[in-house]
C-alpha cells in the first residue's frame, strides 16, 4: 500500500492474535544470489525476499550478464546462464567496447560489498559501482585493500576507501591478506565467497574481532552451495583453496530472523499471542539473530517451538523486565528491544553496538535521540545505551533517518494503547524506508490490528 510521509500508528485496543509469515532473510537471499552466480548450474531460490536491497542485487547481476528471473508471487528467483556473464568488451552482449558497466547499489550494504568482490574476481571487464550519498560514507576500505592485495585493480573515484569505485577486472591471483572486518562482517563474507575463484590459495588473517554468526552463516551457506572451506588451523586465519561451487538445483531461504523480531516482541506491547510459521528457534538454522528470542524470554515473553515455527505470547498479568544484553553477535535486533524499553520495569542496558554507528545511519545516536524525544532517560556511550523508563511523551514524531529498522521498531511501540482511547499517539516519518527489507510491514501490522478487533 502507498504510505504517507507521516504515518500515525493506530494502537491495538485488544490483544494481538493470529499468525505472521515473515519474508525471507535479506542476508541469506543476497548471499544465495551471489553464490548462485558463482556456480555453473541453474539455481532456483525459494522463499526469497523481495525488497529494495535484493532487487538491487538481482538487477546488478543482470547487468553483469547473468539471467535472473524473479517471480514475486511464488517468491522464487532463478539464476541461470552463468557462463554468459562478464562478456568480453565489444561482444554482442557487452554494453560497449570502452564504457564501464554501471552498477547501482542504493544503500544496500550487502549488495555493495558482495558486488565489489564479485567484480574484482571477474575475468574481464570494467565496472563502476556507486550508491546514494549515504552509501558513500559506509566502510569499504578494508575490502578494497584486501582485494588489491590479491591482484585486483580498484580505483576510488572520490575519497579513498569509499564509493564510487571503478574496477578493471583481471581475476584474482591469490595470496595472503590482512583484514579488519570489525566495522562490518560483510567485508569478510564478501572476500570468503569469491576466494575460491582466485588462481591460487587465499589466506585471510583477521586483525580485529568480527561478528562470527554472520561469518558462520556465510561459510555454512558456501558449503550448501558445494564449496566447503574445511577445518581451519586458526580462528584468526581463513585459508581458501581454489575450487568450484556445485550449486543445488533448489535452495530454500529461511524466514528473516531480524524481521521476525518485531512480531516476536509485539505481544509484549499489546498482550496476546502470535504464531510465526517456519521461523527457526535460537541456534537453529543459519541466522544468529534467532538468539533475540532468548532476550525476549528474559524480558517476559513466552516463546516456544510449535507447529514448525515459533509461538510468542505475553499475559498482561506478567511483568515486562528490563535486561542487560550484549548485542555484538546479533546487533540488527537491538533497536527492537530499545524501542520497547520504555514499557519495561527497570533500566535496560544494551552493549556491543559500536559498529552500528556506521550502518544505514548512526543507530546508537539515533536511538538515544528518539527515546529522549519520547521522554526517556538515556545514557549513551560509544558502545552502549542505558535506558531508564519514564512516562512516555505523547504526540511525538519519530525520525527514521532513512533507516528501516527505526521505522519498524518504533511502530511496534506505537501499537501500545497509551491513552486508552484507541487513538494514535506516535507518528513515524518516512515509513516507506521499510521497502529496503520489508515492503509490506505496515500493511501486515494493520492486518493484525484489524484481526484483533474481530477476534
Amino acid at each position: 500500500m502507498a504510505l504517507p510521509d507521516l504515518l500515525p500508528i493506530k494502537p491495538f485496543t485488544r490483544p494481538v492474535r493470529g499468525e505472521v509469515i515473515v519474508p525471507g532473510s535479506k542476508s541469506l537471499t543476497n548471499r544465495a544470489l551471489l553464490l548462485a552466480a558463482l556456480g555453473e548450474q541453474p539455481v532456483t531460490l525459494t522463499g526469497a525476499l523481495f525488497s529494495e536491497d535484493t532487487r538491487l542485487m538481482a538487477e546488478a547481476l543482470r547487468r553483469l550478464g547473468f539471467t535472473v528471473v524473479a517471480d514475486e508471487t511464488a517468491l522464487t528467483v532463478r539464476v541461470t546462464e552463468q557462463a554468459k556473464a562478464f562478456p568480453a568488451p565489444g561482444s554482442a552482449t557487452s554494453e560497449s567496447a570502452s564504457a564501464p558497466i554501471e552498477l547501482f547499489v542504493g544503500l544496500a550494504g550487502t549488495a555493495a560489498r558482495f558486488l565489489t568482490a564479485l567484480c574484482a574476481a571477474a575475468p574481464r571487464g570494467v565496472y563502476r559501482i556507486d550508491g546514494i550519498p549515504q552509501m558513500r560514507k559506509r566502510p569499504m576500505r578494508a575490502l578494497i585493500d584486501a582485494l588489491r592485495a590479491l591482484g585486483a585493480d580498484i580505483r576510488c573515484l572520490g575519497d579513498e576507501g569509499f564509493f564510487p569505485i571503478e574496477i578493471h577486472a583481471q581475476g584474482l591471483r591469490g595470496g595472503a591478506v590482512r583484514l579488519d572486518a570489525s566495522e562490518s562482517s560483510q567485508l569478510l563474507s564478501a572476500l570468503l565467497m569469491v576466494a575460491p575463484l582466485a588462481a591460487g590459495p587465499v589466506a585471510v588473517a583477521l586483525t580485529a574481532e568480527v561478528r562470527r554468526p554472520f561469518v558462520e552463516m556465510t561459510t555454512r551457506l558456501m558449503a550448501e552451495f558445494g564449496y566447503a572451506i574445511g577445518e581451519q588451523a586458526s580462528t584468526e586465519t581463513y585459508v581458501i583453496n581454489p575450487g568450484r561451487y556445485r550449486s543445488p538445483a533448489r535452495y530454500a531461504v529461511e524466514p528473516d530472523a531480524t524481521a521476525a523480531s518485531y512480531f516476536l516482541a509485539l505481544p509484549l506491547v499489546t498482550g496476546g499471542s502470535l504464531h510465526l510459521p517456519f521461523l527457526r528457534g535460537p541456534g537453529d538454522g543459519l541466522q544468529g539473530d534467532t538468539h533475540f528470542a532468548d532476550v525476549l524470554a528474559r524480558v517476559g515473553a513466552h516463546i516456544r517451538t510449535a507447529h514448525h515455527g515459533l509461538d510468542t505470547s505475553f499475559s498482561q498479568t506478567n511483568m515486562q523486565r528490563g535486561v542487560t544484553q550484549n548485542f555484538s553477535e546479533f546487533s540488527d535486533t537491538f533497536l527492537t528491544l530499545a524501542a520497547i524499553s520504555p514499557l519495561l520495569a527497570g533500566p535496560t542496558r544494551i552493549s556491543g553496538i559500536a559498529h552500528t554507528r556506521k550502518q544505514e545511519t548512526d543507530r546508537v545516536a539515533g536511538m538515544a535521540r528518539e527515546l529522549t524525544r519520547l521522554g526517556q532517560h538515556v545514557v549513551e556511550t560509544p558502545d552502549a545505551l542505558e535506558i531508564a523508563p519514564r512516562y512516555l511523551r505523547s504526540g511525538e514524531t519519530i525520525e527514521t533517518y532513512g533507516d528501516h529498522r527505526f521505522a519498524m521498531s518504533f511502530a511496534v511501540l506505537g501499537c501500545l494503547d497509551l491513552r486508552g482511547d484507541g487513538q494514535p499517539w506516535l507518528t513515524i516519518r518516512d515509513p516507506a524506508c521499510c521497502a529496503k527489507t520489508f515492503p509490506h510491514f505496515f500493511e501486515l501490522l494493520e492486518t493484525l490490528r484489524q484481526n484483533s478487533l474481530a477476534s
